[in-house]
Protein backbone atom coordinates (compact mmCIF):
# COMPACT_ATOMS: atom_id res chain seq x y z
CA UNK A 1 0.00 0.00 0.00
CA UNK A 2 1.83 3.07 -0.90
CA UNK A 3 -0.12 5.75 0.18
CA UNK A 4 -3.03 6.25 2.82
CA UNK A 5 -5.07 9.83 2.10
CA UNK A 6 -6.90 11.49 5.74
CA UNK A 7 -9.27 14.36 5.52
CA UNK A 8 -9.15 16.35 8.36
CA UNK A 9 -12.49 17.73 8.29
CA UNK A 10 -11.73 21.36 10.80
CA UNK A 11 -15.05 22.14 10.22
CA UNK A 12 -17.63 24.17 12.66
CA UNK A 13 -20.75 22.50 14.25
CA UNK A 14 -24.17 23.86 13.46
CA UNK A 15 -26.12 23.71 16.63
CA UNK A 16 -28.43 20.51 16.23
CA UNK A 17 -28.14 17.27 15.57
CA UNK A 18 -29.52 17.34 11.88
CA UNK A 19 -27.31 20.44 10.98
CA UNK A 20 -24.80 18.35 12.33
CA UNK A 21 -25.66 15.21 9.98
CA UNK A 22 -26.22 17.30 7.19
CA UNK A 23 -23.04 19.62 7.78
CA UNK A 24 -21.18 16.16 8.47
CA UNK A 25 -22.59 14.21 5.46
CA UNK A 26 -21.84 17.47 2.60
CA UNK A 27 -18.13 17.48 3.73
CA UNK A 28 -17.74 13.79 3.36
CA UNK A 29 -18.90 14.25 0.14
CA UNK A 30 -16.47 16.89 -0.64
CA UNK A 31 -13.70 14.61 1.00
CA UNK A 32 -14.15 11.96 -1.68
CA UNK A 33 -13.76 14.64 -4.10
CA UNK A 34 -10.47 15.43 -2.70
CA UNK A 35 -9.70 11.91 -2.88
CA UNK A 36 -9.57 10.86 0.83
CA UNK A 37 -9.07 7.51 1.80
CA UNK A 38 -10.65 8.31 5.28
CA UNK A 39 -12.36 11.62 6.61
CA UNK A 40 -11.95 12.70 10.01
CA UNK A 41 -14.43 14.82 11.85
CA UNK A 42 -13.08 16.71 15.52
CA UNK A 43 -14.61 15.41 19.04
CA UNK A 44 -17.97 14.98 19.39
CA UNK A 45 -19.38 15.91 16.34
CA UNK A 46 -22.82 15.08 17.38
CA UNK A 47 -23.19 17.76 19.63
CA UNK A 48 -20.13 19.73 18.94
CA UNK A 49 -18.92 18.97 22.03
CA UNK A 50 -21.26 20.32 24.13
CA UNK A 51 -21.43 18.41 27.22
CA UNK A 52 -24.34 20.23 29.65
CA UNK A 53 -24.02 20.38 32.99
CA UNK A 54 -28.06 19.21 33.36
CA UNK A 55 -27.30 15.63 33.55
CA UNK A 56 -30.88 14.88 32.32
CA UNK A 57 -30.20 17.19 29.42
CA UNK A 58 -27.33 15.85 28.82
CA UNK A 59 -28.62 12.24 28.49
CA UNK A 60 -31.45 13.24 26.05
CA UNK A 61 -28.77 14.93 23.78
CA UNK A 62 -26.93 11.41 23.95
CA UNK A 63 -27.39 9.13 20.68
CA UNK A 64 -27.15 5.08 20.40
CA UNK A 65 -24.60 3.51 18.63
CA UNK A 66 -26.76 2.40 15.82
CA UNK A 67 -28.69 5.68 16.01
CA UNK A 68 -29.83 6.82 12.46
CA UNK A 69 -27.39 9.82 12.82
CA UNK A 70 -23.80 6.83 12.91
CA UNK A 71 -26.06 4.70 9.82
CA UNK A 72 -26.20 7.79 8.09
CA UNK A 73 -22.59 8.30 8.09
CA UNK A 74 -22.56 4.29 7.39
CA UNK A 75 -24.50 4.49 4.41
CA UNK A 76 -22.30 7.57 3.21
CA UNK A 77 -18.87 5.61 3.99
CA UNK A 78 -20.36 3.00 1.18
CA UNK A 79 -21.79 4.59 -1.24
CA UNK A 80 -18.52 6.98 -1.57
CA UNK A 81 -16.47 4.04 -0.64
CA UNK A 82 -14.39 6.05 1.83
CA UNK A 83 -13.95 5.27 5.26
CA UNK A 84 -15.66 7.63 7.93
CA UNK A 85 -14.28 8.14 11.30
CA UNK A 86 -17.42 10.23 13.00
CA UNK A 87 -17.77 11.16 16.93
CA UNK A 88 -20.28 11.16 18.96
CA UNK A 89 -22.19 11.28 22.69
CA UNK A 90 -23.06 7.88 22.92
CA UNK A 91 -25.56 6.96 25.08
CA UNK A 92 -24.44 4.85 28.15
CA UNK A 93 -24.82 3.52 31.91
CA UNK A 94 -24.18 5.33 34.26
CA UNK A 95 -23.31 8.15 31.82
CA UNK A 96 -22.84 9.04 28.36
CA UNK A 97 -19.40 8.48 26.45
CA UNK A 98 -17.59 10.45 24.35
CA UNK A 99 -17.14 8.17 21.61
CA UNK A 100 -15.39 7.37 17.94
CA UNK A 101 -17.06 5.15 15.39
CA UNK A 102 -14.72 4.10 12.20
CA UNK A 103 -16.74 3.08 9.40
CA UNK A 104 -14.81 1.42 6.53
CA UNK A 105 -15.64 1.89 2.86
CA UNK A 106 -18.40 -0.83 3.02
CA UNK A 107 -20.05 0.99 5.63
CA UNK A 108 -19.39 -1.66 8.26
CA UNK A 109 -18.50 -0.38 11.65
CA UNK A 110 -14.80 -1.18 12.07
CA UNK A 111 -13.85 0.37 15.22
CA UNK A 112 -15.84 1.63 18.21
CA UNK A 113 -13.52 3.51 20.89
CA UNK A 114 -14.99 5.27 23.78
CA UNK A 115 -12.46 8.21 25.10
CA UNK A 116 -10.23 6.43 28.23
CA UNK A 117 -8.79 9.63 29.65
CA UNK A 118 -11.53 11.81 30.24
CA UNK A 119 -11.09 14.87 31.18
CA UNK A 120 -12.56 14.75 34.96
CA UNK A 121 -11.01 18.00 35.75
CA UNK A 122 -13.50 19.63 33.60
CA UNK A 123 -16.95 19.00 32.58
CA UNK A 124 -15.95 15.34 31.50
CA UNK A 125 -16.25 14.54 34.80
CA UNK A 126 -20.02 13.76 33.28
CA UNK A 127 -19.32 11.27 31.03
CA UNK A 128 -18.21 7.50 31.40
CA UNK A 129 -14.68 6.82 30.53
CA UNK A 130 -13.56 4.03 27.89
CA UNK A 131 -12.38 0.70 28.92
CA UNK A 132 -9.43 -0.09 26.46
CA UNK A 133 -7.86 0.99 22.92
CA UNK A 134 -8.42 -1.12 19.61
CA UNK A 135 -7.08 -1.58 16.56
CA UNK A 136 -8.40 -2.55 13.35
CA UNK A 137 -7.60 -3.25 9.58
CA UNK A 138 -9.03 -1.56 6.75
CA UNK A 139 -9.47 -2.39 3.46
CA UNK A 140 -9.04 0.58 1.80
CA UNK A 141 -9.65 -0.46 -1.76
CA UNK A 142 -5.86 -0.09 -2.68
CA UNK A 143 -4.30 -1.89 0.58
CA UNK A 144 -5.27 -3.01 4.17
CA UNK A 145 -3.81 -1.11 7.03
CA UNK A 146 -4.06 -1.36 10.75
CA UNK A 147 -5.63 1.73 12.36
CA UNK A 148 -6.28 2.74 15.99
CA UNK A 149 -7.92 5.77 17.89
CA UNK A 150 -7.71 7.77 20.51
CA UNK A 151 -9.27 10.79 21.86
CA UNK A 152 -7.97 14.62 22.68
CA UNK A 153 -6.65 14.46 26.56
CA UNK A 154 -5.51 10.45 25.82
CA UNK A 155 -2.44 11.98 23.82
CA UNK A 156 -0.89 13.36 27.05
CA UNK A 157 -0.43 10.08 28.54
CA UNK A 158 2.34 7.63 26.44
CA UNK A 159 0.55 4.72 27.64
CA UNK A 160 -2.16 5.86 25.40
CA UNK A 161 -0.18 5.37 21.86
CA UNK A 162 2.17 2.86 23.09
CA UNK A 163 -0.87 0.22 23.43
CA UNK A 164 -1.73 1.29 20.04
CA UNK A 165 1.60 0.15 18.99
CA UNK A 166 1.50 -3.25 21.04
CA UNK A 167 -1.61 -3.94 19.09
CA UNK A 168 -0.33 -3.38 15.73
CA UNK A 169 -1.76 0.12 15.16
CA UNK A 170 0.44 1.96 12.20
CA UNK A 171 -1.97 5.08 11.20
CA UNK A 172 -3.67 6.85 14.75
CA UNK A 173 -6.77 8.67 14.42
CA UNK A 174 -7.38 11.24 16.74
CA UNK A 175 -9.89 13.52 17.10
CA UNK A 176 -9.80 16.53 18.78
CA UNK A 177 -11.54 19.63 21.00
CA UNK A 178 -8.97 22.02 22.46
CA UNK A 179 -6.32 24.80 21.92
CA UNK A 180 -3.67 23.09 19.64
CA UNK A 181 -0.28 25.09 20.54
CA UNK A 182 3.29 23.93 20.00
CA UNK A 183 2.92 21.88 23.39
CA UNK A 184 0.01 19.69 22.25
CA UNK A 185 1.47 19.51 18.95
CA UNK A 186 4.94 18.25 20.10
CA UNK A 187 2.76 15.48 22.12
CA UNK A 188 1.01 14.42 18.89
CA UNK A 189 4.95 14.09 17.13
CA UNK A 190 6.07 12.33 20.31
CA UNK A 191 3.80 10.11 19.80
CA UNK A 192 4.74 9.41 16.07
CA UNK A 193 7.85 8.99 16.69
CA UNK A 194 8.52 6.95 19.64
CA UNK A 195 6.14 4.52 18.18
CA UNK A 196 6.73 4.55 14.50
CA UNK A 197 3.41 5.21 13.58
CA UNK A 198 1.46 7.99 11.64
CA UNK A 199 -0.90 10.22 13.43
CA UNK A 200 -3.71 12.42 12.01
CA UNK A 201 -5.38 14.37 14.57
CA UNK A 202 -8.94 16.72 13.35
CA UNK A 203 -9.73 19.87 15.50
CA UNK A 204 -12.19 22.11 15.92
CA UNK A 205 -11.91 26.03 13.31
CA UNK A 206 -11.46 29.23 15.58
CA UNK A 207 -15.19 30.17 15.84
CA UNK A 208 -15.88 26.77 18.33
CA UNK A 209 -15.60 27.80 22.12
CA UNK A 210 -11.75 26.92 23.20
CA UNK A 211 -10.33 25.38 19.75
CA UNK A 212 -8.05 27.31 17.12
CA UNK A 213 -8.03 24.90 14.43
CA UNK A 214 -4.46 23.51 13.57
CA UNK A 215 -5.47 20.26 13.06
CA UNK A 216 -2.08 18.23 12.09
CA UNK A 217 -0.43 15.10 10.70
CA UNK A 218 3.03 13.51 11.88
CA UNK A 219 4.20 10.40 9.44
CA UNK A 220 5.91 9.11 12.19
CA UNK A 221 9.30 8.86 9.64
CA UNK A 222 11.81 10.32 11.64
CA UNK A 223 15.09 9.65 9.19
CA UNK A 224 15.53 8.01 6.04
CA UNK A 225 18.76 6.59 4.25
CA UNK A 226 18.96 9.16 2.08
CA UNK A 227 18.82 12.32 4.71
CA UNK A 228 22.04 12.56 7.14
CA UNK A 229 19.77 14.22 9.51
CA UNK A 230 16.74 13.72 11.53
CA UNK A 231 13.48 15.13 9.03
CA UNK A 232 10.44 17.09 10.25
CA UNK A 233 7.17 13.98 10.10
CA UNK A 234 5.32 16.69 9.93
CA UNK A 235 2.72 16.36 6.81
CA UNK A 236 0.03 18.79 7.72
CA UNK A 237 -0.76 21.52 10.32
CA UNK A 238 -3.71 23.58 9.49
CA UNK A 239 -4.77 27.26 9.98
CA UNK A 240 -7.02 28.25 12.28
CA UNK A 241 -10.07 28.76 9.83
CA UNK A 242 -12.97 26.18 8.49
CA UNK A 243 -11.80 23.77 5.65
CA UNK A 244 -10.37 19.93 4.85
CA UNK A 245 -7.28 19.39 5.14
CA UNK A 246 -5.41 16.27 3.45
CA UNK A 247 -2.75 14.26 4.97
CA UNK A 248 -0.92 11.88 2.52
CA UNK A 249 1.08 8.97 4.88
CA UNK A 250 3.57 7.18 3.05
CA UNK A 251 2.42 3.29 4.35
CA UNK A 252 4.89 1.11 2.56
CA UNK A 253 7.55 3.18 3.83
CA UNK A 254 6.58 3.67 7.17
CA UNK A 255 6.43 -0.24 7.09
CA UNK A 256 9.58 -0.46 5.54
CA UNK A 257 11.22 1.99 8.54
CA UNK A 258 9.40 -0.22 11.08
CA UNK A 259 11.31 -2.66 10.43
CA UNK A 260 14.91 -1.01 10.57
CA UNK A 261 14.82 1.18 12.88
CA UNK A 262 15.12 1.40 16.95
CA UNK A 263 11.92 2.29 18.22
CA UNK A 264 8.49 0.72 19.05
CA UNK A 265 8.74 -2.41 20.40
CA UNK A 266 11.73 -3.00 19.27
CA UNK A 267 13.94 -2.66 22.66
CA UNK A 268 11.78 -2.38 24.92
CA UNK A 269 12.08 -3.88 28.53
CA UNK A 270 8.13 -4.42 29.39
CA UNK A 271 10.09 -6.54 32.61
CA UNK A 272 11.20 -3.71 33.98
CA UNK A 273 8.40 -1.63 33.70
CA UNK A 274 5.95 -2.93 36.80
CA UNK A 275 5.66 0.46 38.29
CA UNK A 276 3.84 1.99 35.47
CA UNK A 277 0.32 -0.23 36.38
CA UNK A 278 0.62 0.42 39.97
CA UNK A 279 -1.93 2.10 41.40
CA UNK A 280 -0.19 4.25 44.29
CA UNK A 281 -0.36 8.33 43.52
CA UNK A 282 1.27 10.25 45.79
CA UNK A 283 1.98 13.85 46.05
CA UNK A 284 2.35 16.17 43.66
CA UNK A 285 -0.07 14.15 41.79
CA UNK A 286 -3.31 13.91 44.57
CA UNK A 287 -6.55 15.28 42.83
CA UNK A 288 -9.85 15.39 44.45
CA UNK A 289 -11.53 14.54 41.45
CA UNK A 290 -9.49 12.30 39.83
CA UNK A 291 -11.38 8.96 38.71
CA UNK A 292 -9.44 5.85 38.73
Amino acid sequence: MENLRVALLQILPTGSLPGNLQKGLEYCRKAKEMGADIALFPEMWSVGYRIPADISELEKSAIEKDDPFLQSFAEAAKNLSMAVGVTFLEKFEPLPRNSFCLFDRFGTRKLLYAKVHTCDFGEECRLTPGDDFYVTKLDTGHGMVKIGAMICYDREFPESARILMLKGAEIVLVPNACPMEINRLSQLRARAYENMMGVATANYPVGQPDCNGHSSAFDGIAYRPSEPVSRDMLVVEAGEREGIYLADFPVDELRNYRQREVHGNAYRHPEKYHLLVSKTVEEPFLRSDARR
